[in-house]
């Protein structure tokens, strides 16, 4: 993974600008300003764009861009065997490297002694693995959202699996009386029954009827400050706004001025096309693939005026940069060699971002491109938890999303042919987004992909 300064500087030229537009941030920007560094780690097979509404809710109370970064890893997918190669997986020795560059990087662009580190699921792991093996000093408060601290199964077999509590990379960083490093401030989140990763039956790991012996307490550590958020899901242990609330106020010591994200007047965004290489999810840059962007109508999701933007990727996989408005919803077609042409729909984008990270779709079956169309909605910050939550694609609760734990984030609506070209309708609880049904046959796919 590479980290440069113009990645991490982005966007703080923006930082007066906003002062300006927002007077009543200028006090919240200035009693910020003691705030460390914070570099936010994402978790298993996922990306640093999951962190967009923390890094926007973080900006909405005055930390400074340039003093955020959001890291993504090569390959962010774990090996079904620490020790044996696979691959696009990584090993925890893997990221815990990464990690290391990335602080070094961010600590030399700031100025600063310490970071904050936020992690979510496996992300956390490679925070402890980093402040346990020498990197304490470097680390002021360590953020642990939903990370399967004692594992996701203990057994033992498979003790080279990473997630085993039972294997040898957990028991070392949970061994002696304190599970946490000194001179670093620990923080835990977690879910009150609702992460599908700390479950004593293991159902939603395959094994049903098998006791995992773990529980929804697993994600808590020893010495550190362990918080239970309530009602929340695997991933909303990191990117809810209860989950916000509780960053910010350990890491600043304060409780936030406000929940709510505050658009900016102008927004740019631009980001990084990853591929899936043998059907894993990478981070790993993709060349020669095309982007384009277009303003739709909220109500139709029809193209208003020609692309906003167009480009090709090059060796870098960067495609570009857009201004749109914050008030505009979005297609951003990807075009990805060996991938069907993705059409992602999404809601208006409050601020600026630099992490709007593009991966395509995934493969379409036979039976589908013969079919008519496919549209997917797509939920990256969370799961679908019904009835928890209101869950309506086309007019219709989903039904390949299971009621109770939530473990879906991703439903699928098939149309036939006749009805290619018409509108969709994806809602999740408050958020709206209507796609475009493309004809499958073209090896077309639509993603309505949820911000919230």
């Amino acid at each position: 993974m590479s980290l440069t300064r113009r990645e991490l500087l982005k966007g703080a030229a923006a930082l007066p600008l906003l002062v300006d537009n927002f007077p009543s941030l200028a006090a919240t920007a200035s009693a910020s300003s003691e705030v460390p560094p914070i570099l936010f780690v994402h978790g298993n097979g996922d990306q640093a764009a999951l962190w967009i509404t923390t890094l926007w809710r973080m900006e909405s109370n005055g930390v400074p861009r340039e003093r955020m970064f959001a890291v993504n890893f090569t390959d962010p997918l774990a090996r079904s065997d620490d020790h044996v190669a696979q691959d696009h997986r990584s090993s925890t020795e893997d990221q815990r490297r990464e990690l290391a560059e990335a602080i070094v990087e961010l600590k030399r662009t700031t100025g600063a002694a310490r970071v904050a580190l936020v992690g979510n699921s496996r992300g956390g792991y490679a925070i402890r693995n980093y402040i346990k093996n020498g990197g304490a000093p470097d680390v002021s408060h360590a953020v642990l959202c939903g990370v399967p601290n004692h594992g996701v199964f203990v057994s033992d077999t498979a003790l080279g699996n990473e997630f085993n509590g039972h294997g040898p990379f957990l028991r070392g960083l949970n061994d002696g009386e304190s599970e946490v490093v000194p001179g670093v401030a620990f923080l835990t989140l977690r879910s009150d029954g609702l992460d599908k990763y700390a479950q004593p039956d293991g159902r939603f790991i395959g094994k049903p009827g098998v006791p995992t012996g773990v529980t929804a307490e697993g994600p808590e550590l020893n010495g550190a400050t362990n918080l239970v958020l309530g009602a929340v899901d695997h991933r909303e242990t990191a990117y809810h706004p209860h989950a916000f609330r509780e960053i910010y106020k350990f890491i600043a010591g304060r409780e936030p001025d406000r929940i709510a994200i505050v658009p900016e007047p102008q927004v740019r965004l631009s980001g990084l096309v990853t591929g899936t290489p043998g059907g894993v999810p990478t981070n790993r840059p993709v060349a020669g693939a095309t982007v384009e962007v277009f303003r739709v109508s909220p109500e139709t999701g029809e193209r208003m005026g020609g692309a906003l933007h167009s480009a090709k990727t090059g060796a870098d996989g960067s495609w570009g940069e857009v201004q749109v408005d914050p008030t505009w919803y979005l297609e951003m077609v990807l075009a990805s060699p060996n991938a069907p042409t993705t059409h992602v729909y999404r809601s208006p984008f409050s601020r600026s971002s630099d992490v709007v990270h593009l991966r395509a779709a995934r493969p379409l079956a036979p039976a589908e491109t013969s079919a008519g169309a496919v549209v997917l909605m797509s939920r990256p910050r969370g799961y679908f938890g019904l009835p928890r939550d209101i869950v309506l694609l086309d007019g219709k609760e989903p039904t390949d999303v299971n009621a109770g734990v939530p473990t879906d984030s991703v439903t699928t609506l098939r149309l036939p042919a006749a009805e290619i070209g018409r509108n969709v309708i994806g809602m999740f609880n408050d958020e709206r987004i209507v796609a475009r049904a493309w004809p499958a046959s073209e090896n077309r796919i639509a993603v309505i992909e949820l911000t919230y």
